[in-house]
């Protein structure tokens, strides 16, 4: 009988990264299940993690490049696919400029640390302002108020839920996500401890999620009203005498700016436009301000909508008014073993976060953290003149599918003389491409996590080895982007991607070790690709060894023979101010003037009339993405892309459970399955993300068994937070009526 092997791997597939133990017998998977050991998901599992094994053996999963030719997509090598793409783009870009090309990479690359650190070198030698990612679908605006706040992008505050006595969730469903911008894998146990232990979980969503459920309380919200509810909070704090800033009083500017700001936000000024009455406004907010220790968290509801900016920087500010930030049970910053940009340089201090540097050549909408909106994407596409996007490289990314007004987003990448995907699907957008290049399994490569040790609940440290040998002749995708770069460069295909990786080394580790770079060289030797960055980053990181001065420090070799023992535990999250900020004061920046300024809005917005009838998204744990359709053990079960809708709604807009209805917004409009539910909020319809598998020439045959309506097929794509550039996704006014 052939022997049973025993492999740990971190799970990719969502921001939980659970510890895995997979077994494999004859090459095949037989068996995956959580980690027990694991130091920071304890044996927790979902769903999506016993999928990586569809995922693998995945039929549709490409496994060799394509080549259209004629409309017709063909099989082709590797040096084939390099030799297309060197004779078209050069000489589109000698003709039309860097800035006719773009790129676009999406959510699966921020679990994939090839194609995280390596994305940046390709956009750089393309050399274009056109970059954009799925940041502006999801978190940019939680992103941006952080970065204001507390001088970077990825300094986030971060509930501290083994502590805390009292958390208050917006737009947020944990028990699903395990987190989102907050990596917390089995959010239903840290929850029932904290209940256990005395403490009380409040939910405030226009839906009865999942964590609803399980909450000692759910206040129904009208959505993209969560600005009005948290301003009128803070008023609340002010009003009563409730400022309490703790230890972190001195390290704060800001605070009479804010109370100045928030004044025209009473409790009665926005009970209307919230659907909560005023007295349970102050309620929410005394027992926030009574808790021992507390925490305020929001997520995507939040970010995306039209005031996703300021609804994100309000939680921070309630955070800090009541003595809740950088406190043990409240919201802490992460302290991140590698890669943080808050652990390097000198503490306290920095240059802080800008906007703007350069605009969309139509809408003149801003540059955020180097990114466009995606939005953008596609009327920079149609748009005739200097700069119209030509040549577009998508990396792991389904912007047909995931981002506002996909058809036309579709129609547009038809206009592309050149399109090259990065992806293991032909999906609803890479269909659309020219050449698409599949990158590996997650079970063929080794992972460790860049951007969710930031955002973590414990700080901790792990690495796992490939599972699976990949296939003879397909690159790491670090060395495919590596090519696309050295195309890009005029370089040709025959460069060596190992040599331009170790000349590029050689050039980092002068610009940032100096006169020591020769011996970071000499002592990362035999390393190559993210794995000599990951050593490095371990090395020079504050737990690290420092190159030899501090014996005891982490070193790649460490954190990868604590594999099997379920990683290297951190220990708990701990104050950090001052040393984190980076702001230039050197202090928290309650109020930052670009947010100050935009507040008018919501000002002049307060005595609005809501919309009759509104859509929000809505996530399931079986169906985060778009190509998780296409696997079997997560597809099967009862039918998930139902309209969700309330019964008073039901009855008055003639629609019956079961049956088909037409949404409609604007001129837009998708036919999807009616569910009558309680859950919703009177007025608020629910339609999930990621959705509309019907799109002719996609291979995703699971997916296409049940397509489902696209929800952002209804959004209108040029509805954006001003401030973040993100998409408006929720709260966006629709008409409804059966399907005769």
């Amino acid at each position: 009988m052939t022997a049973t092997t025993t492999h740990h791997r971190i799970c990719p597939l969502c921001e939980a990264c659970c510890g895995l133990e997979i077994k494999v017998q004859a090459g095949k998977v037989i068996s995956i299940r959580g980690h027990e050991a694991d130091v920071f998901s304890a044996g927790y599992i979902c769903p999506k993690g016993v999928a990586l094994k569809d995922l693998h053996e995945d039929p549709d999963r490409l496994r060799t490049p394509l080549i259209k030719r004629d409309g017709v997509f063909e099989e082709a090598s590797w040096d084939e696919a390099y030799a297309e793409i060197a004779r078209r783009l050069p000489p589109l870009m000698a003709q039309h400029g860097r800035n006719a090309t773009a790129v676009v990479v999406g959510n699966p690359s921020a679990h994939k640390i090839g194609l995280l650190t390596y994305f940046g070198k390709l956009a750089r030698a393309l050399g274009t302002k056109n970059v954009f990612s799925a940041s502006t679908l999801d978190q940019m605006p939680k992103q941006l108020a952080s970065g204001l706040m507390f001088g970077h992008w990825l300094s986030v505050a971060l509930p501290d839920i083994a502590r805390t006595d009292y958390l208050l969730v917006l737009g947020a469903n944990p028990l699903v996500s395990n987190g989102s911008m907050w990596t917390v894998p089995d959010f239903k146990g840290k929850a029932k401890a904290l209940q256990a232990r005395g403490g009380k979980l409040v939910v405030i969503d226009p839906r009865r999620t999942e964590t609803a459920a399980v909450a000692d309380a759910h206040h129904f919200i009208r959505p993209n009203a969560d600005v009005f509810l948290l301003a009128a909070m803070v008023h609340t704090l002010f009003a009563e005498g409730l400022i309490k800033l703790g230890t972190v009083a001195e390290w704060v500017n800001g605070v009479t700016e804010v109370q100045q700001a928030v004044a025209p936000f009473t409790p009665e000024a926005v009970a209307a436009r919230c659907g909560i009455a005023a007295d349970t406004i102050r309620t929410l907010t005394r027992e926030l301000a009574a808790a021992p220790r507390a925490a305020v968290y929001a997520r995507i509801g939040t970010c995306t909508q039209e005031y996703g900016t300021l609804a994100s920087w309000l939680v921070d500010v309630l955070n800090t008014l009541t003595g809740n930030l950088d406190k043990a049970g409240g919201a802490l910053f992460a302290k991140s073993a590698a890669f943080a940009s808050n652990t390097a340089g000198k503490p306290g201090s920095g240059k802080g976060v800008s906007t703007g540097r350069h605009h969309a050549r139509v809408s003149g909408a801003p540059e955020v953290y180097g990114e466009l909106p995606i939005t953008c994407m596609a009327e920079e596409i149609e748009t005739p003149g200097e700069g119209q996007i030509r040549a577009l490289f998508t990396v792991a990314t389904n912007p047909v599918l995931s981002s506002p007004n996909g058809p036309r987003l579709a129609k547009a990448l038809d206009q592309l003389d050149l399109m090259v995907s990065m992806d293991i699907y032909l999906n609803e957008t890479t269909r659309h491409a020219d050449v698409i290049l599949p990158g590996v399994s997650p079970l063929e490569d080794f992972h460790y996590d860049v951007a969710f040790p930031q955002l973590s609940w414990r700080n901790h440290a792990r690495y796992s080895p490939p599972v699976m040998p990949a296939a003879l002749g397909q690159p790491e995708e670090w060395q495919t982007l590596l090519k696309l770069a050295a195309i890009a460069q005029g370089k040709g295909v025959d460069i060596d991607a190992n040599a331009l990786d170790d000349a590029q080394f050689a050039e980092d580790a002068q610009r940032l070790f100096g006169e020591h770079a020769g011996a970071v060289i000499a002592a990362t030797q035999g390393l190559k690709g993210p794995q000599r960055t990951l050593e490095v980053a371990l090395r020079s990181g504050p737990y690290g060894d420092q190159f030899g001065r501090k014996p005891d420090g982490l070193t790649l070799a460490k954190v990868q023979a604590s594999n099997a023992s379920g990683g290297i535990d951190l220990g708990a999250l701990q104050p950090r101010i001052p040393e984190m900020l980076r702001t230039p004061s050197g202090k928290v920046e309650l109020a930052p003037p670009s947010l100050l300024q935009d507040l008018q809005r919501a000002v002049e917005d307060l005595r609005g009339l809501a919309p009759d009838l509104v859509i929000i998204g809505r996530r399931d744990v079986r169906t985060n993405n778009s190509w998780m359709h296409n696997l079997p053990v997560l597809a099967k079960g009862p039918f998930r892309c139902t309209a969700l809708v309330h019964p008073v709604d039901a009855t008055r807009l003639g629609l019956t459970d079961g049956a088909l209805a037409t949404i409609r917004s604007g001129p837009r409009s998708v036919q999807a399955q009616v569910h009558v539910s309680a859950e919703m909020m009177p007025g608020v319809v629910s339609l999930p993300h990621g959705w509309g598998h019907d799109a002719p020439g996609a291979q995703l045959r699971v997916a296409a068994e049940r397509p489902g309506a696209n929800i952002n097929a209804l959004l209108d794509d040029q509805l954006r937070d001003p401030l973040s550039g993100n998409a408006v996704l929720g709260g966006v006014a629709i008409t409804m009526h059966a399907v005769a």
